[in-house]
Parts: structure tokens; C-alpha cells; sequence
């Protein structure tokens, strides 16, 4: 009896290894779905005449990081040439012709700008496409094969620009003005020998402040302290609260993109309703594979336009990247996997 208890005592545990390795590993798979595949549109739908544009490929070394699943991010040497495959979608009801092209674009003021219409830079003009016209049917899918060539001389550093997808109403008589529609793929090329330069950011401070509307908000000054451009996102959770009330998480104000060396503020609008503290505040940032925390406790201010009290200094949390912590993850699994083999060899 007592042999038979163990067995059972045994498969149990080996039960719950299991559905700890499957939601371990489930942990550490890039999110489905990060963002939206398409950089943001200046203009809107032309009536209706919809279309939508994602990303195919990857660099096999940045399978893990869900920014190279939506954006064309890399790192190459002077001469070398990449390829990317874009897919375009007509998903409206009827036919559409779409324009396909490459364009400028900046980071300014902590933002990722779009330039005006088909102005070039120097990303561009590396930049061909097997094709610039797509005629698609009604629900119809296309596939753009971007090739993106760099001089042997060019300079070290990084480009910036978009693969644009572009419909629209030309003027007739009924229309005097032609509606533009168009989505995009971001690019992020740098250039330069050698390994890639490191991707890091810190989380200087936090500020509780009340908008003009009323409604709380937390305001995080970041800098980018690494050598690649960042797109920061994340989410604030507030405990310990008035009677220990707990709040969020609460999504940071999307948008914010850092160039290196970049300083900027991202700011986290929260609920009106919320007292105004003490509270613990917790602020997790990330930007593909890295990720910070920063906490500190927070009291809101009664009146909007004003900055409110912050009774501890923020403090950053140590991150690990995907691969580790699956590594973490495999070694921790395999140390529990000991105990019930030496129980049963004990009980035998």
C-alpha cells in the first residue's frame, strides 16, 4: 500500500512538471500579434477602399524579438543587401489599384515621422521593389519583395523610412480633391562593421500628475542609452492603495519611438475615479526583447495641470531576455525532474 501511494505520489508531480514546462514555455514565446504590423497612416480609408499591409520575414537571429516580426530591423555591413517580403491585402468588396514605394522618414520630439508623400532619403535610395502597381481583386493578397542594397562607403549609423501601400480616388468630376489612403512597414536599417550595437534604455523618473480633464496620470521620463532606435511600450499597475486598493494594469500612451541618445516622456492616463493615494506604482516599459521596470510611490495631486508627490525614488529592474529565460526555465524544470526519479528509486 504504502508503494502504491508513492507511485501515485509520483505521477502526480510528474504531472505538474508537465503543465509547468508547457506554461513555461508558453512564457517565453514573442507575443502574437505585438503592435500593429502596419506603421500608422496619415491619411484615411479613401471611402472605404481599404487595405491592409504585414511583414513576412525575419533575420534568423531576430526570430525572438516581435519588433522584426513587424518592422524591417536590422543590422548590416557596408556592401552587404537584404531582402524582405511585404504582403499587401485589398480588404475591401471590389477591385483596387495600389501604388507600392519606398519613403522617407524621421525621429523627432520622441515620435516616428512620416514624410510628406514619396520624399527620398538616403534608406530609399538603396531600396528597390520588384514592383510599384499592384492590381488586386476584391479580398485579394499580393506579395512585394523589397531588396535593400548598401554601398560599400556608406557611413556608419542608422536609416529610417517606410514601404508604402497606397490607394486612392483620383479627381473626376464628382471629386475635386483626391482621398488617399495608405499603410506601411517601418524600416530601421544600421549600418556599420561589426556586431550590432546594444539596444538599452533607462527609466529616470516618475511623476504623478492630474490632466486638465480630471483624470490621473503618471508621466515616465525615458532615455535611450543604447545604440539603436527603441519603440517603447508598456503598462502601469498601482497597489497599496487607499484601504489597499489595487488598480490597472493601465496602458501606457502609445507612440513613444527614441532615437539613440534620445530623451522623452511617456505618459500613462489613468482612471478619473481613482483617490488619490498613496499608491505604489509599478511602470514596465519594454521595446522588443528589453524590458525595465521602475516603481516608486506615488501620491496624485487634488487639482488638474499639477504635479503630485513621489515619497520614493524609482528603481529599475533587471530584465532577461527571451533566451534566457527559457534557459533558466530548461535548468529549473530539469533540477525538479530529479526529485520524484530519486523517490521512486528510493521507494524501490
Amino acid at each position: 500500500m504504502p508503494d502504491s501511494d508513492a507511485m501515485k505520489g509520483a505521477r502526480r508531480c510528474w504531472v505538474l512538471l508537465l503543465v509547468l514546462a508547457f506554461v513555461q514555455a508558453a512564457g517565453v514565446m514573442p507575443a502574437a500579434g505585438y503592435g500593429a504590423p502596419a506603421a500608422p497612416s496619415p491619411h484615411g480609408p479613401a471611402q472605404g477602399r481599404t487595405i491592409g499591409v504585414k511583414l513576412l520575414d525575419a533575420p534568423e537571429s531576430r526570430r525572438a524579438d516581435p519588433r522584426a516580426q513587424a518592422y524591417i530591423v536590422d543590422h548590416v555591413a557596408p556592401g552587404s543587401t537584404i531582402e524582405r517580403r511585404v504582403e499587401v491585402t485589398n480588404e475591401s468588396a471590389a477591385p483596387m489599384h495600389v501604388d507600392v514605394y519606398a519613403a522617407a522618414a524621421t525621429i523627432a520630439k520622441g515620435r516616428f515621422t512620416f514624410a510628406p508623400g514619396r520624399t527620398p532619403d538616403e534608406l530609399t535610395g538603396w531600396t528597390s521593389l520588384d514592383t510599384t502597381g499592384l492590381e488586386l481583386a476584391a479580398s485579394e493578397t499580393a506579395r512585394v519583395r523589397t531588396t535593400i542594397r548598401v554601398p560599400r562607403d556608406a557611413a556608419a549609423g542608422e536609416r529610417y523610412g517606410v514601404v508604402w501601400a497606397q490607394t486612392g480616388i483620383p479627381k473626376d468630376r464628382s471629386h475635386t480633391l483626391t482621398m488617399l489612403g495608405r499603410v506601411g512597414v517601418r524600416m530601421y536599417v544600421d549600418v556599420g562593421p561589426g556586431g550590432e550595437p546594444p539596444s538599452d534604455f533607462t527609466i529616470e523618473r516618475l511623476c504623478p500628475a492630474r490632466a486638465r480633464d480630471g483624470r490621473g496620470e503618471v508621466r515616465a521620463r525615458i532615455r535611450n542609452t543604447g545604440g539603436r532606435a527603441l519603440d517603447i511600450s508598456g503598462a502601469l499597475s498601482l497597489s497599496d492603495g487607499p484601504g489597499r486598493l489595487r488598480a490597472g494594469p493601465f496602458s501606457a500612451d502609445t507612440g513613444t519611438t527614441l532615437a539613440p541618445g534620445d530623451l522623452a516622456e511617456a505618459v500613462v492616463p489613468l482612471d478619473a475615479r481613482l483617490p488619490d493615494g498613496p499608491w505604489t506604482a509599478a511602470l514596465t516599459l519594454k521595446s522588443g526583447l528589453v524590458e525595465h521596470t521602475a516603481r516608486a510611490t506615488v501620491t496624485f495631486p487634488t487639482t488638474p495641470g499639477g504635479a503630485g508627490a513621489v515619497a520614493a525614488s524609482a528603481s529599475r529592474q533587471e530584465h532577461f531576455s527571451a533566451p534566457v529565460v527559457a534557459g533558466l526555465s530548461a535548468l529549473a524544470l530539469t533540477a525538479l525532474c530529479l526529485v520524484p526519479s530519486r523517490f521512486l528509486r528510493r521507494r524501490r
